[in-house]
């Protein structure tokens, strides 16, 4: 009986070339991937207020030099903010302040007539008409008696920056934005300044170094958190170090009186005796 021979083999069909990217190579086949879990936020990380909060905050800017003023009105709105009006004096920052009730008013110090503190006491005017109203100060210098004769009239929701800040525009939008939330915004070139010409307080003069900066931040505005980031140091170590600031200053928990914040009244307390050196 003869052996059936085997069929022969069918030649191989060489299949069209095609390009795979080495992602696509790596890549299961099946279903496409579901959309990424959004990853917990830093806590260290800047933040703003959410897009609705932004659009909603209401701006006026007193600044007698046009360029300016009109350079930050164009910021401002370049980030969705609203910028109710804009002034040239202080008679015209107050008027519109009394008429559209902004969130914030960002003034300069010297305005007309004298440019010399006009800025100044037209922001402590505003404040004093319209409770709650946030006040944001720019400077070309680092002007002591000013910052202080501002910062002590009142607590919370006020910032003093040099004019060179708002070129830094992630800053000066973050601190505009602390200001607005009721936080305080110092420059640190004045909280610099200030410790300088504060150290013959004795109470100062307890601070240690690092309380010394720890102070410093606070006088900025950051919180803990920010705090220990700038730092390096453990958000623990940051709640040590303002608790001492406390006890060395004075300031217990029940003095409460005047219904200041301890944080702010530390910061207060340093600018209050650099108001008597200057």
């Amino acid at each position: 009986m003869t052996a059936l021979s085997a069929w022969p083999a069918r030649p191989a069909v060489r299949q069209p070339w095609k390009w795979i990217s080495p992602v696509a190579r790596e890549l299961p086949e099946g279903p496409a991937p579901s959309a990424p879990r959004d990853l917990p936020a830093d806590r260290n990380a800047p933040t703003r207020p959410d897009a609705t909060a932004v659009r909603d905050l209401r701006i006026v800017i007193a600044e007698d030099d046009p360029l300016l003023r009109e350079g930050l009105a164009l910021l401002l709105r370049a980030e969705s903010l609203d910028v109710a009006a804009t002034a040239g004096t202080p008679d015209e920052a107050l008027a519109a302040i009394d008429t559209y009730r902004p969130d914030v008013a960002i003034f300069d110090v010297r305005m007309p007539p004298t440019h010399t503190d006009e800025g100044i006491r037209a922001a402590v005017e505003a404040r004093r008409r319209h409770a709650g109203l946030a006040v944001l100060v720019l400077s070309a210098y680092v002007e002591q008696s000013f910052a202080t004769h501002l910062l002590t009239g009142g607590v919370g929701g006020l910032g003093y920056l040099l004019k060179e800040r708002v070129g830094r525009v992630e800053e000066f939008l973050d601190a505009l934005h602390r200001v607005a939330g009721g936080g305080t915004a110092i420059d640190p070139e004045v909280v610099a300044q200030l410790f300088t010409r504060s150290r013959q307080d004795t109470r100062l003069e307890r601070l240690s170094p690092r309380e010394r900066d720890v102070l410093a931040l606070m006088a900025e505005g950051l919180d803990n958190g920010a705090i220990a980031a700038r730092l390096v140091v453990t958000d623990g170590a940051v709640h040590k170090h303002i608790r001492s600031i406390f006890a060395k200053l004075d300031l217990s928990p029940t003095d409460r009186a005047d219904r200041v914040d301890r944080r702010v009244a530390a910061v207060l307390h340093y600018l209050e005796d650099t108001r008597r050196l200057v």
